[in-house]
């Protein structure tokens, strides 16, 4: 019976210790996606947020890498804003679904591509998006992302 109670306790005291970590974490992918998302155009969004060893595949079925993301950067001379396309587009993300398996995370969600012009409601793109992203000496990164476009109704 002691030997019960003993493990019943620290199964307790661990599952206690873990919720704060884990809410921090979840906090941490939340802020680290928005942050992104509201930074989308410039450079240095897209050097914090993926991983040297990215794996994207584009809704329109290209695959690349973090490499290549940030050559666009440079092809477009500036630097800073990514292709006059995405510059009259802000993103946000809805829904947001994050999954905690230990140094490991899922982060699925609505992307909404918005365009700054304010046109009409037909010009709003919509992109299911999944991430995977591994925490390594205490920073999260994307190694993997899937986007899908959400056709028209």
């Amino acid at each position: 019976m002691k030997i019960m109670t003993w493990f019943a306790t620290l199964m307790c005291l661990a599952i206690v210790g873990a919720g704060p970590a884990l809410a921090s974490d979840t906090d941490d992918l939340r802020a680290l996606l928005q942050e992104f998302l509201a930074g989308s155009g410039t450079q240095e969004a897209h050097a914090k947020f993926w991983s040297d060893d990215l794996v994207y595949t584009s809704s329109a079925g290209l695959r690349f890498g973090k490499a290549e993301i940030m050559a666009g950067f440079e092809d477009s001379g500036s630097g800073d804003e990514a292709d006059d396309d995405e510059a009259t587009m802000v993103y946000s993300g809805e829904d947001i679904d994050i999954r905690l398996y230990g140094n490991t995370a899922i982060v699925a969600f609505k992307l909404v591509g918005t365009p700054t012009d304010k046109s009409t409601d037909k010009d709003v793109l919509y992109y299911f998006n999944t991430g995977t992203f591994l925490k390594k000496d205490g920073v999260w990164k994307a190694i993997a992302w899937q986007a899908t476009k959400i056709p028209p109704p």
